[in-house]
């Protein structure tokens, strides 16, 4: 007996039907002793009303019930839009309410994730919702519970359904994916890549083919004409096998956010779609991480699982508290890179002090390779230099805005003085940004 009833405290919850029922009861009671003419009619609904309690009892502890099974994926992707999906039956001989309340991590903070739907008996349905997660790392899934109400609907039964569930956050594989298919049907130019003029041609060979109009004249070969009696020309592709590093900072200035996203991550998802574009154009790619002392180093190269490599070594960065040390990344350039290669920095500089406490050891690094400066505008400021002042405390910000911008601008300047290949872009248009760079150099032939 006292197992049945734990089964019944712990599965069953009242309705809001009920405490109404109820509510009417105590009234009609109250009523007896002011219209005494009413006579048995309070009786007459409460006994109505338990034993349509025993009636809806019965229907929901009887039959097979329901069946829900929650489907996720095995990693989620950081800072994207993931769906998972609720798939539901219903096996009871009657149409049902159910009420869904899905355990998810407690990073997302949602706790009013309550699906509410209608069952026909026999029915399917499958119930798709969004999650859109912050931060790299281990999110806990929790039980799904499932509320069941028949057509009286005086109580809920509830079903608990699965167990805890730990799935990895790893960067933005989505977006990775996006730039895949489209780079493959050629409509890379919808999202904001840009088709770059090449100048000159590549001197990588890579055929001779039969001439058609508008292939350069200069690049005829005589010979292969003369032999086969029609015009042929020499083919050359892009220089293959050049090795591109993203270089990502991890120090207090990467920890900065944008739309839930800290300026690291944002760093991390580019770095993945840079890294692949790159294995995509025969390059070999790389990574090093920093803060105050080297973390992870990845030598370039184009084997089929680098880009794996560099994902399981990019989930488990984290931002640190201290400057970074470039005089200890100059060392592991010339340590682990050995031929000239270009190097994309993703950093962030709020001062012109600070840029120039890192100077001398950017210069060093771009005598030998070819070094990109990748930082970020703060589109905050930004928009408070942007708009009009209505006081003079508004004049006040709108001018403390501008200087900083301006500086923003200078650092570029200061960079381009110095040999150095820059780029001060919004966080939000990084990777696109990033990837239109590295097109551009591949196109200069600048590598």
């Amino acid at each position: 007996m006292k197992d049945l009833f734990d089964k019944y405290y712990t599965d069953l919850f009242l309705d809001k039907r009920l405490f109404a029922g109820l509510g009417l009861c105590v009234s009609l009671f109250l009523f007896t002793f002011f219209l005494p003419w009413l006579g048995d009619l309070p009786y007459i609904c409460f006994g109505v009303l338990v034993l349509l309690i025993f009636i809806d009892l019965g229907l929901l502890f009887r039959g097979k019930g329901v069946f829900l099974r929650r489907d996720l994926p095995e990693r989620l992707s950081n800072g994207d839009e993931n769906e998972l999906y609720i798939y539901v039956e219903n096996f009871f001989g009657f149409p049902v309410t159910i009420g869904i309340i899905d355990e998810i991590p407690f990073q997302f903070q949602k706790r009013d994730l309550w699906f509410k739907s209608n069952l026909k008996t026999r029915e399917q349905q499958t119930i798709t919702y969004k999650l859109r997660p912050t931060k790299r790392g281990e999110y806990v899934f929790g039980q799904t519970r499932l509320y069941v109400r028949s057509p009286i609907g005086l109580l809920s039964r509830r079903f608990n359904f699965g167990k805890e569930h730990t799935i990895p956050v790893y960067p933005s594989f989505l977006q990775l994916r996006k730039y895949e298919l489209l780079a493959i049907s050629n409509r890379l130019t919808e999202i904001g890549i840009k088709k770059i003029r090449r100048i000159g041609h590549s001197m990588e060979f890579d055929q001779v083919k039969t001439y058609v109009q508008g292939d350069d004249y200069r690049t005829v070969n005589w010979k292969a004409t003369a032999r086969k009696g029609e015009l042929m020309v020499n083919s050359f592709v892009d220089e293959k096998a050049q090795h591109i590093y993203c270089i990502i900072d991890k120090s207090r200035t990467m920890k900065m956010p944008f739309e839930g996203l800290s300026l690291m991550d944002y760093a991390i998802n580019a770095s993945l779609v840079l890294s692949n574009v790159a294995l995509l154009k025969d390059d070999k790619a790389g990574l090093i991480t920093l803060s105050e002392k080297i973390g992870s180093i990845v030598p370039a190269d184009r084997r089929p699982g680098q880009l794996g490599k560099i994902m399981e070594v990019l989930y488990k960065e984290k931002t640190q508290y201290l400057e970074s040390n470039i005089e200890a990344l100059n060392l592991a350039v010339r340590r682990v890179i050995k031929q000239r290669s270009l190097l994309v920095f993703f950093t962030n500089y709020e001062s012109m002090s600070a840029l120039h406490r890192q100077l001398p050891f950017l210069k060093h690094i771009a005598k030998f390779h070819l070094l990109l400066i990748v930082f970020f505008e703060n589109t905050e400021v930004k928009s408070m230099s942007e708009t009009p002042a209505q006081d003079v405390e508004g004049i006040y910000i709108k001018t403390i805005a501008e200087k900083f911008v301006y500086e923003k601008r200078l650092m570029v300047k200061e960079l381009s003085k110095h040999g150095i290949l820059s780029m001060l872009t919004a966080p939000d248009k990084l990777t696109i940004n990033v990837v239109n760079r590295y097109l551009a150099i591949k196109a200069q032939q600048k590598i």
